[in-house]
Formats: structure tokens, C-alpha cells, sequence
């Protein structure tokens, strides 16, 4: 396997880590992120950590780090490392390791790979409108324009040096020189090359002492000796700025291994898959459910609609990924066995709801039902279906198991187990409804009334019996007895249905339907 080869250098020991910003709902893509990271650790024993960063304190929302972990945890993905779990590489918190940063940026500066900025957001302005007039393809704040702005290239030591004691604000950003090429080898995409000339001077230290995501990622990937990094294809334009921290910062020779992920597509291909494509197009994007806090909005998430993890996992495993066989279903034992970062695809990976709901029926009906027999109990009597028996649960379970793609189907296809169904489809009985059929349904209840043993077999041989004798044929009175119990054309077998649900209820529903088609 590739994979086994990218262990080198400094690193002793496989370390990843998923860096989630606490700013809302976590996506499918994020969680895919986290199952990669987490199935080549586990693969080649070594250790998966989770680092919050949240140095943007403008878009961090309160409890959007709780939900992160509650969802890890939901999908069995859970960390060696983090803020909860602990670790010789503590604090896990980004905005816990403050001072830490800004070591490293002065010490950029001091060397020559970084300079002070001062420009005011007005200056800033001015400078976009100023390349804007002049017909600039580009307005960023690189090597062509720096020596134009209020910076500490431009000014002399002692003019930085007053504005410093002064408290002016200030931003640290990195000094990316003209005219050079910055090279990598992904573990995905191969080798990767970058102009400098299209690359701008990155803010590294922002005005309020907190780093940019930047100067964070690498510090913390050096301090945590993190051996490799997976992180979203959307990340590669950052890779130059990121490499050359490398070099001015640790060296080369301790930068992870990288790989750039290939991104989630709309159901069409047609772009990266986003909340707003989810909620037009009816499915979630989200692990788990998410309320803003501020807005109080609700964004539903798949364990809500009816998932089980090990579906969820799955499902992601293969959006980009697959071990060269048509096997589909994987177990998370066997994704850790068969996983290779060298087999995920280059390209992006189209999200189709349809065969994600394929996967979960597959799960629903391969794992032991009380796996997830606690979760359909909650639903129902979320629905009102109260004082459930559990024997009586598993067996209905299993009569339907077969016909729900989501958990959230036990609900509409089990529910006439244990509250009579509260409309009765009699428009599909009524046009071939005639007075033997009626005749034959009084008889049956009749007979039912006096049946011994009210079991399965035992019900078939006396419906059978009483149509032969009103010279019907079952077939023709199977439906119009499916509809009196279920209330639709749906469910498992009709005389599971009726043994289930007993002698007493099966009567009533007959009668209860005969009154309606009179």
C-alpha cells in the first residue's frame, strides 16, 4: 500500500487532526474530512486529534463546539486528543495558544519574512479602488503594491518603531517574494507547483492578537507533530503561504504529508454542495440537527431524519473513495482495513440522496434491529405511541424492517400495530365491493370470534376456508382485508398483521371498515 510509505523524517508516529472552526452545523464534507483522517490513523496505529480553531471570534457561535463533538460521537469517530479527551499536546483551543502565536510572528518579522502593517481599513479601501481604476485583474495586497502602503517595508525603523509605542493597530503579514515557484507532492493530486507572482501578503497576526488561520495551522501542526494533513481541496491556493511558513518557521523537512481532498458536488456536478442546495433540493447536508442560536433556524441533519452512523459513515467513505472491488457495504473495521488515501479520487465526488437512503435501508436491514431499537421507540412516542412494550417492538420491527429506508418509516409503516389506523383507504375497496364480499367479511368475524389459536397459519386456513364456501377466491379479498387493518395499501403480511395485533383489535377493524362501506 502507498499509504505505508509517507511515514519519514521527524515523525515517528502517524498524528492527524481535523481543525473544525465552532461557527455552526457540521457538513457531510467535514465529516468525510474526520473519517479519512480517522481510518488512516487507526490503520497504521497511530493517533487522531481534533484542535478547535476558533481564533475568528467574529464567527464563533456559542455551543457550535459541543454540537462537533456530539456528532463525532454519534458517527463513532472519537478523538485520541482534543479539548475533551486530553493529551500531552494541550490546549486543544486555538484561542487558549494566543501567546504562543504571536512568538512566532515577531520572530518572522525579526528574520525578514514578515513585516508590520498599519493601513487603516480606510487605506485599505482606497488601495482596492486605486488598482480597480487602473483596469488591475488583482487587488490584493502583495509584492506590486506593499511598498505604496503604511507598513514597516516602506517606513524607516525608528517611523515603525514610534507607531509600535504609540499602540497603533496593526496587522503582521508575510513577505512573499516575486518571481519564484513553491513546490509540493500531494498525496492525492501529485506534484503541485505555485508563481509567488500570484500570491498576496497574507495576514498572519491580526489587530487583535489572534491568529489568522494561516500562521495557526502550521504552528499547531508543528507543535503537535502532526505527521500528515487532509483538508478540503478548497484549501490548496492557501498551500503556498503555508509552505513558505514552513520554510521560514521548521524547516521543509517537518511539514506533514498533504493531501487535498476532492470536494462534495451538487447532485448535478455542478458545484460544491451547500446548505442552500440541500435545503431546495429536500435533503440535509448537516451530521446532525443545528439551531442557531441566534436566529433560532432549524437545519435538519441526517441521525434527525432517520440515519444510522454506520450508514452515514459508509455512505461517506465511498463520496471520493473506493478500494477497487464493487463492494459497497463497509463496516468501519473494514474501512480501517481497506483504506488507502492513494485510492481517493482526484476529482469531486456528486452527492445522490437517493442512494445515500439505499445505503441506510442496506444497514437498517443488516444490522441486529436492537441496534437501533431505542431510537424508533423514541420516534413513536414522539408521535404519540406511548407505553411500548418491548418484546411486541422487536417482533413489529422485524415484520418491517424490510420496507423503511430511514428510521423515521418505522412510524408510517409500523403504526397500525399499535393504535387502529385513523383513516381507512375505502376508495381502493368500494368499486369492487359488492355484497358477497361483505357477506364473506361478517362470516369471517365469526369465525374469528371462536378461533383457538390465534396464530398465523391458523387465521390463513380460516380465511380460506370461509372464501371457498362464499365460492370467492382469496386473492380478491386480501387487499379489502389489508386496508380494514392498515388503513392503506401497505405493511407486511396480512396475518402477521392480524396475529399481532390480536383477536379483539382484528375484530373491531373488520367491523369498524364494514360500517364505512355500507
Amino acid at each position: 500500500m502507498v499509504d505505508a510509505i509517507y511515514l519519514c523524517g521527524m515523525f515517528n508516529k502517524v498524528r492527524v487532526r481535523f481543525a473544525p472552526s465552532p461557527t455552526g452545523g457540521l457538513h457531510l464534507g467535514g465529516v468525510r474530512t474526520v473519517l479519512y483522517n480517522y481510518l488512516f490513523a487507526k490503520k497504521h496505529g497511530g493517533d487522531f486529534i481534533v484542535r478547535v480553531e476558533d481564533t475568528d471570534q467574529a464567527r464563533f457561535v456559542e455551543g457550535a463546539e459541543e454540537y462537533i463533538f456530539k456528532c463525532l460521537e454519534w458517527c463513532g469517530l472519537v478523538p485520541d486528543e482534543s479539548v475533551l479527551h486530553g493529551g500531552e499536546y494541550a490546549p486543544y483551543r486555538q484561542s487558549e495558544r494566543k501567546a504562543t502565536y504571536r512568538q512566532y510572528a515577531e520572530q518572522l518579522v525579526k528574520d525578514g519574512y514578515a513585516y508590520y502593517a498599519f493601513d487603516t481599513p480606510e487605506e485599505l479601501d482606497a488601495m482596492r479602488e486605486r488598482l480597480k481604476t487602473k483596469g488591475s485583474h488583482s487587488l490584493q495586497y502583495d509584492h506590486s503594491i506593499r511598498m505604496e502602503m503604511n507598513n514597516s517595508l516602506r517606513l524607516l525603523p525608528n517611523e515603525t518603531q514610534e507607531l509600535l509605542d504609540r499602540g497603533t493597530p496593526y496587522v503582521i503579514r508575510i513577505k512573499v517574494n516575486p518571481n519564484e515557484f513553491v513546490l509540493f507532492t500531494d498525496m492525492i493530486r501529485g506534484d503541485i507547483e505555485f508563481d509567488t507572482n500570484n500570491v498576496d501578503d497574507k495576514v498572519l497576526l491580526k489587530a487583535d492578537g489572534m491568529p489568522t488561520y494561516h500562521l495557526a495551522v502550521v504552528v499547531d501542526d508543528y507543535l503537535m507533530k502532526i505527521s500528515h494533513a487532509f483538508r478540503g481541496e478548497e484549501w490548496l491556493p492557501s498551500a503556498p503561504v503555508h509552505i513558505l511558513l514552513w520554510k521560514y518557521l521548521f524547516g521543509l523537512d517537518a511539514m506533514p504529508q498533504w493531501a487535498h481532498l476532492p470536494l462534495i458536488l451538487k447532485p448535478d456536478g455542478n458545484g460544491k454542495l451547500s446548505k442552500r442546495d440541500a435545503d431546495r433540493l429536500g435533503f440535509p447536508v448537516y451530521a446532525m440537527d443545528w439551531r442557531d442560536p441566534k436566529s433560532s433556524e432549524l437545519t435538519r441533519g441526517f441521525k434527525e431524519i432517520g440515519f444510522l452512523p454506520e450508514a452515514f459513515i459508509n455512505l461517506l467513505a465511498v463520496l471520493g473513495w473506493n478500494d477497487g472491488t464493487e463492494q459497497e457495504i463497509f463496516t468501519l473495521d473494514e474501512l480501517i482495513e481497506k483504506f488507502s488515501i492513494d485510492k481517493v479520487h482526484k476529482g469531486g465526488a456528486k452527492f445522490d440522496f437517493e442512494k445515500a437512503k439505499w445505503y441506510n435501508q442496506e444497514w437498517i436491514k443488516k444490522l441486529p434491529v436492537t441496534n437501533y431499537e431505542l431510537r424508533i421507540k423514541e420516534h413513536l412516542q414522539a408521535n404519540g405511541i406511548l407505553n411500548i412494550e418491548e418484546e411486541y417492538l422487536l417482533k413489529v420491527i422485524e415484520l418491517v424492517k424490510d420496507r423503511c429506508t430511514l428510521l423515521n418509516d418505522f412510524y408510517t409503516q409500523g403504526a397500525f400495530f399499535f393504535q387502529a389506523p385513523p383513516t381507512i383507504d375505502t376508495d381502493s375497496v368500494k368499486a369492487k365491493w359488492d355484497e358477497k364480499k361483505n357477506l364473506f367479511f361478517t362470516e369471517l368475524v365469526r369465525g374469528y370470534q371462536f378461533t383457538p389459536v390465534w396464530e398465523h397459519s391458523e387465521l390463513e386456513r380460516e380465511f380460506k376456508e370461509i372464501a371457498s364456501a362464499n365460492q370467492l377466491k382469496p386473492g380478491e379479498l386480501m387487499l379489502p382485508f389489508r386496508i380494514m387493518l392498515v388503513g392503506g395499501k401497505f405493511g407486511p403480511g396480512v396475518f402477521d398483521i392480524a396475529s399481532m395485533i390480536g383477536k379483539e383489535e382484528t375484530i373491531r377493524r373488520i367491523e369498524h371498515s364494514l360500517s364505512l362501506l355500507q
